[in-house]
């Protein structure tokens, strides 16, 4: 059984004798001093890090912290800083506890003579294989500050991708659930008061009103099975989506028949394929290689066994345009660009290209998606809560009419 690494923290000198101190990861504390010797360091105390009591948690690593981190390091290895000491900068200077543990774990990798691309393979939650498979060419090319500045433009343009994505899903999502737990407090707490008012005017109620109490009986009680249901349905959704390839595909077909969201779901799928194509190419990846890292970042099943398919087709000496155009998936443009760049030999700018248009159509398709839903969330919302306010005061409306 592996024994589990554990964070120490420690104080020494160097070589020149400047005084030091910072956190290693080790199995056992003589491992710790002995890593901390390798290093040149002196130390003279070393002790395992206790985690307060009742502290703050420590906050995750993002994917957004990656792109962060790996355009620190393209713009320091370009600046003539050498590996290991650039690691350590950007661990010295991050604001994250966890994030600081991580690059320290991996440059004391590099330090004990690993790869950076097999230290960073033992990560894998935070290093996919296209990460790793980048910088293991970069390494063997001897050009890594090249493959790390392609590799930042990726992960940032991943990244600004995702963003619009999220924005394009968030704000719809929020409000309508902002809507719905006004409307239910309104129908718990507010309406059956003024239920009890009503039942002392001994008049015939209005059909509107009548509806609304109704719909606030029947929320009062039956409103806890309703939320305990959801909920249970929505846990049951997550565990299949988690647990079931199977399940995981269809949900990412239906999604992609949805008006309006289906559509830029697709185009940033497109962009996500091209961004990771050229990225791969552009580094020396060979097409077969670069078409299996493009087809599990498409982020769509859909568009991920169309991309296999691909591979598959090319494998057998088959033109990747015309692979494409079989699939059925890919616009007509995007196959005709992909056709002049196999013939120009410009395969990349072409690819770039591509993933530039669509990433510029998705953020014009958010912002307008944005745009159109803004009046018409404000209108149902204004539907909704007005007519709730509607009904409870027409029967006062009315009997003001007959006095």
């Amino acid at each position: 059984m592996a024994k589990v690494a554990t964070t120490f923290i420690w104080q020494g000198k160097d070589r020149k004798g400047n005084k030091l101190k910072g956190e290693i990861s080790a199995t056992s504390l003589s491992e710790a001093k002995n890593l901390l010797r390798r290093q040149g360091i002196s130390a003279n105390r070393v002790k395992k890090f206790a985690k307060p009591l009742f502290g703050a948690r420590e906050k995750k690593i993002t994917a957004a912290d990656i792109s962060v981190f790996s355009r620190q390091i393209a713009t320091m290895l370009s600046a003539g800083v050498t590996l290991i000491q650039s690691l350590d900068m950007v661990a010295q200077g991050h604001a994250k506890a966890s994030m600081r543990k991580l690059l320290n774990e991996i440059a004391n990798e590099v330090r004990s003579g690993n790869p950076l691309s097999n230290s960073l393979r033992k990560h894998p939650e935070y290093f996919d294989d296209l990460y790793c498979d980048l910088v293991y060419t970069g390494e063997q090319s001897g050009a890594l500050e090249t493959i790390y500045d392609r590799i930042a433009t990726y992960k940032e343009k991943s990244e600004a991708l995702k963003s619009k994505i999220k924005k394009a899903m968030f704000y719809p999502i929020a409000v309508v659930v902002v809507a719905f737990i006004v409307t239910t407090i309104l129908l718990v707490f507010v309406v059956p008061q003024f239920e009890e008012i009503f039942s002392g005017f001994g008049a015939e109620l209005p059909a509107f009103t009548l509806f609304v109490l109704a719909i606030s009986n029947f929320v009062q009680n039956y409103g806890i099975f309703i939320g305990v249901g959801i909920f249970f349905a929505g846990y049951l959704f997550m565990r299949a989506h988690k647990k079931s390839q199977s399940f995981r595909d269809k949900v990412d077909k239906g999604i992609l028949k949805i008006p309006v969201i289906g559509n830029i779901l697709k185009k940033a799928s497109i962009a996500r394929f091209t961004r990771t194509l050229a990225t791969t190419f552009a580094a020396g990846v060979p097409l077969i290689g670069a078409l299996e890292s493009a087809a599990g970042a498409s982020g769509n099943a859909v568009f991920r066994d169309a991309i296999l398919y691909i591979r598959k087709e090319v494998a057998g000496g088959m033109p990747m345009f015309i692979s494409m155009r079989a699939t059925n998936v890919f616009p007509d443009m995007v196959t005709q660009m992909v056709a002049i760049g196999e013939e120009s030999g410009s395969v990349e700018e072409m690819l770039s290209k591509i993933a530039t248009i669509y990433e510029a159509e998705v953020d014009d398709m958010v912002d307008g998606l944005t745009s159109l839903l803004e009046p018409m969330i404000m209108a149902v919302l204004g539907v909704v809560i007005g007519g709730l306010i509607i009904a409870m005061y027409l029967p006062i409306f009315e009997m003001g009419n007959v006095v």
